[in-house]
C-alpha cells in the first residue's frame, strides 16, 4: 500500500531534522572536546578562565548586594516620606470635615468631594486621594465615595481596608498598570476619618514610586556597565600578566627540548632584572654546566674507547709472539715432566681466552665508536640456526645436555649479516648449555610477514626479573662466585645486543628461578621495518604477539615475494637421549648470568 505524499513529506522532514540535530550534537561535542583539550593544555587559558569566573561571581554577588541595599534604602526613605505626608494630609482632611456644617446627604457628598479635591491639590503631584466608606458602616445617610482618579480605586485591597478599620495608619505596596503595559510600583496609605452625619470614612493616598524605580534602574545599569568594564579590564590584565609569566616558561620548555635533542648551545634570552630574568640566568647556568659535563664525559668516553682500541691493537703483537712461543711449547709438552706439561696446556688455554678477550674488546670498541658495519644479505635464518647448533653440539655433549630445534616448514628469509646473527645465536646457545645443568635446550624459529624470531630456552637454574634486566651488561654476573666454566669473556651478550640493534631488531631475556631462562632474538625481514611485535613469545606461557602493521605499497621492503614451501623438521643434537655426538672445538662461552 502506497503512503500518501503528505505522509512521506512529513517523514522526510522528520528524518532531515533528526539528521540535522545529530550533526549539531556531533559538532558541539567536537568543539567541547577541542575546548577541553585547549583548556587542559594551556596554563594561561586556565588562569584566565578561573580569574574571570571568580571575578564574575564576585561582581554578581556584589551587584546583587548593592542593588538590594539601594532598593531597600530608596523604598524605606520614600515610604517614611509618604507616611509623614499622608499623616499631615489626613489631619488636614479631618480638620476640614470637623469645620463643615453639612447636615444632609447631598451636602455631605459635596463636602467629601471638596475635601478630596483640596487634599489632592495640597499634596505632591504624584499621588491620588480616595475617600471610601469604611467596612461595616451602618449610617443610612447616602454618600458616594470620592476619588481623584476613580480608575485606581480598585487598587485599595479589602485587606488594607480591614486593617485600616482597626485604627491607625496602614500601608500596602501595589503595582499600577500604565498605558503602555508596564507596571509601576506604588504604595497605598490609609487612615480613618470621621465625616459629619454619615460617620466613619477611610481616606487613602496612592503614591507612585516610579521615580525611585527609575533611579534604581539607572544605578543597576551603571553597576552592570562598570562590572562589564571591570571584567574586561580584569581579563586583559590577567591575560597580560599570565602571558608575561607563561612566555618565559614556554621558552624554557622549548630550550629544554632543544637541549634534550642535542643542541647543547641553546640558551634562554635574559631581559631585565626581575624574577623571570633570574630564572633565565639560572637556567642558562644550568645548561652551561650540563654542556661542560657532557663535553667532558664525551671526551672521557672518546679517550676510553681510544685507549681500549689502542691497548687491544698494541697487545696483538706481543700476544702473537707469545702464542707462537706457546704453540712451540705446547707441541713439545709430551717431552716435559707432568707439572710442566700441565702448565703448557694451561698456558695454551689461557692464550686462547686472552685472544678471544682482545677480539671482543676490539669489537665492542667498534660499536662504541659507531664504526660497526652491517654486511646484510638475504639469507634463510634456518640455515644460520642449524650452523650455530652444529657448532654448539660438542659443548652440549660434554655438559650432558641436548639441543632440540623446532623449525618452520617455510623459509624464514631476512636481510641479515650471517656472521653477526650466527655469533648471537652461538652466544645464546653456549650460555643456555652452560646454565641448563644437563637439561634440554630448546631452539625455536618463527616468522611472520614482517619479522623473524629465534628463541633459545633452557630449563636450568633460571634468573630473576632484576637479573634479566642486567644480563646484557658488560662483564656482569648474577653470581660473582660462579666461575666461567666455558671460558667466556663476559662480553658475549653485550656484543649480541649490539648486533641485534645493528639489524634494527630486539634481543630480550626472560627468566624465573628454578624454571630456566629464555632469550628471544627478533629481526625485521627487510631493512627499514619498525618492529611492533615478535612472531614468538618470550615467556614460555605467553601467546605470540598479535600486531597489526599498516598497509604498505608494493615497492616497500616488507612486500616479500612468495617463498617456496619446505617441510619442517626437528633436529636433536648433543649428549642427551637420542642425541648425535658432534665433533670439533667448542665455541667460546660469551656470557655469564
Amino acid at each position: 500500500m502506497t503512503r500518501p505524499a503528505g505522509s512521506r513529506a512529513r517523514t522526510d522532514a522528520v528524518r532531515a531534522l533528526a539528521l540535522r540535530w545529530r550533526l549539531l550534537r556531533v559538532r558541539a561535542a567536537r568543539r567541547a572536546r577541542s575546548a577541553s583539550r585547549h583548556w587542559r593544555s594551556s596554563l594561561q587559558v586556565r588562569v584566565l578562565t578561573s580569574t574571570l569566573t571568580i571575578g564574575l561571581v564576585a561582581l554578581a554577588m556584589l551587584g546583587l548586594y548593592v542593588g538590594d541595599r539601594v532598593r531597600d534604602g530608596l523604598f524605606d526613605a520614600r515610604r517614611d516620606q509618604v507616611l509623614r505626608e499622608s499623616a499631615r494630609s489626613t489631619q488636614q482632611a479631618q480638620g476640614l470635615l470637623d469645620a463643615a456644617t453639612a447636615t444632609t446627604g447631598r451636602q455631605v457628598q459635596i463636602l467629601l468631594q471638596d475635601v478630596t479635591d483640596q487634599v489632592y491639590a495640597s499634596g505632591s503631584g504624584e499621588r491620588d486621594v480616595f475617600m471610601l466608606r469604611a467596612p461595616g458602616q451602618t449610617s443610612t445617610v447616602g454618600a458616594i465615595a470620592t476619588a481623584s482618579d476613580r480608575a485606581l480605586v480598585d487598587l485599595v485591597s479589602r485587606e488594607l481596608k480591614e486593617a485600616t478599620a482597626g485604627g491607625g495608619q496602614h500601608w500596602q505596596s501595589v503595582g499600577v498598570v500604565q498605558d503602555d503595559g508596564r507596571v509601576s510600583p506604588a504604595v497605598v496609605v490609609g487612615q480613618d476619618v470621621t465625616v459629619p452625619v454619615v460617620g466613619t470614612y477611610q481616606i487613602f493616598f496612592l503614591y507612585s514610586l516610579q521615580a525611585e524605580q527609575d533611579r534604581l534602574d539607572f544605578l543597576l545599569r551603571t553597576l552592570a556597565l562598570a562590572g562589564a568594564a571591570l571584567v574586561v579590564l580584569l581579563g586583559a590584565t590577567t591575560w597580560s600578566v599570565t602571558r608575561r609569566t607563561v612566555h618565559p616558561v614556554r621558552r624554557a620548555a622549548q630550550v629544554a627540548e632543544r637541549l634534550a635533542d642535542g643542541h647543547l648551545s641553546e640558551r634562554m634570552p635574559v631581559r631585565g632584572e626581575d624574577e623571570m630574568a633570574t630564572l633565565a640566568r639560572s637556567f642558562n647556568e644550568m645548561a652551561e654546566s650540563l654542556q661542560d659535563q657532557i663535553r667532558r664525559m664525551e671526551e672521557l668516553s672518546t679517550l676510553q674507547r681510544r685507549f681500549v682500541s689502542d691497548v687491544s691493537h698494541e697487545l696483538r703483537t706481543p700476544l702473537t709472539t707469545i702464542r707462537m712461543a706457546g704453540e712451540v711449547i705446547h707441541a713439545s709438552r709430551e717431552d716435559f715432566e707432568p707439572a710442566v706439561k700441565r702448565s703448557a696446556e694451561l698456558l695454551q688455554t689461557q692464550l686462547d681466552r686472552f685472544e678471544d678477550l682482545l677480539a671482543d674488546l676490539l669489537e665492542i670498541s667498534r660499536f662504541d665508536a659507531g664504526a660497526a658495519v652491517l654486511d646484510a644479505e638475504g639469507r634463510d635464518v634456518r640455515d644460520v640456526v642449524l650452523r650455530a647448533v652444529d657448532n654448539a653440539a660438542p659443548l652440549a655433549q660434554r655438559r650432558g645436555s641436548w639441543v632440540h630445534v623446532d623449525l618452520p616448514g617455510t623459509p624464514a628469509t631476512a636481510d641479515i649479516d650471517p656472521r653477526r646473527v650466527e655469533r648471537v645465536l652461538r652466544n645464546l646457545l653456549v650460555n643456555a648449555v652452560e646454565h641448563a645443568d644437563g637439561s634440554a635446550v630448546e631452539v625455536t624459529v618463527g616468522a611472520d610477514q614482517h619479522a623473524v624470531a629465534v628463541t633459545v630456552r633452557d630449563h636450568g637454574v633460571g634468573m630473576t626479573a632484576q637479573e634479566a634486566a642486567h644480563v646484557f651488561d658488560r662483564f656482569w654476573r648474577a653470581d660473582p662466585a660462579r666461575a666461567r666454566t666455558t671460558g667466556g669473556t663476559g662480553l658475549g651478550l653485550a656484543i649480541s645486543l649490539e648486533d641485534a640493534h645493528l639489524h634494527g631488531g630486539w634481543l630480550q631475556a626472560w627468566g624465573r628461578p628454578g624454571r630456566g631462562a629464555s632469550f628471544r632474538l627478533t629481526l625485521p625481514r627487510r631493512a627499514g621495518i619498525v618492529l611492533t611485535g615478535s612472531p614468538l613469545p618470550l615467556e614460555p606461557d605467553e601467546h605470540p604477539v598479535a600486531h597489526v602493521q599498516p598497509a604498505r605499497p608494493v615497492h616497500d621492503p616488507a612486500a616479500l615475494p612468495e617463498l617456496p614451501p619446505m617441510t619442517g623438521e626437528i633436529t636433536v643434537v648433543g649428549g642427551g637421549p637420542g642425541g648425535a655426538a658432534g665433533s670439533g672445538r667448542h665455541p667460546r662461552a660469551e656470557a655469564e648470568r
